[in-house]
């Protein structure tokens, strides 16, 4: 699998990467899929309106946010906002204007209700 570069972040390369479904409307586009204990990095893209049901993690996730907002219970979070969430930790995540979003997982996530809270 070819490795996303630099470049394709940092100067919105991102809008060209092909994206596929993950999650209800939230696509997924993966840098390196979960691989015997190696964490999973990804982009995820939320268009308007768009949600991940409530979720455990099971290991540390870390988020940058590249473009839009991203929200969760504890706020809204714009570009260039950097969130750790620690491992036990729950919530759900939506974004009412669109964002996407580079994600990484130490494990998957267990998820907890099929609906937002």
């Amino acid at each position: 699998m070819p490795e996303t570069i630099r470049e394709q972040l940092t100067r919105d390369g991102w809008k060209q990467l092909p994206f596929t479904p993950f999650r209800g409307d939230v696509t997924i586009h993966w840098i390196r899929p979960f691989e015997g204990d190696q964490p999973g990095v990804a982009l995820l893209k939320y268009p308007a309106g768009a949600s991940v049901p409530r979720h455990r993690h099971e290991g540390l996730e870390t988020i940058l946010v590249l473009d839009g907002v991203q929200s969760d219970e504890s706020g809204d979070y714009g570009r260039g906002s950097y969130i750790v969430n620690a491992s036990g930790s729950q919530h759900s995540v939506w974004s009412e204007s669109g964002c996407v979003v580079l994600i990484q997982w130490d494990r998957p996530v267990t998820i907890l209700e099929e609906e937002v809270a």
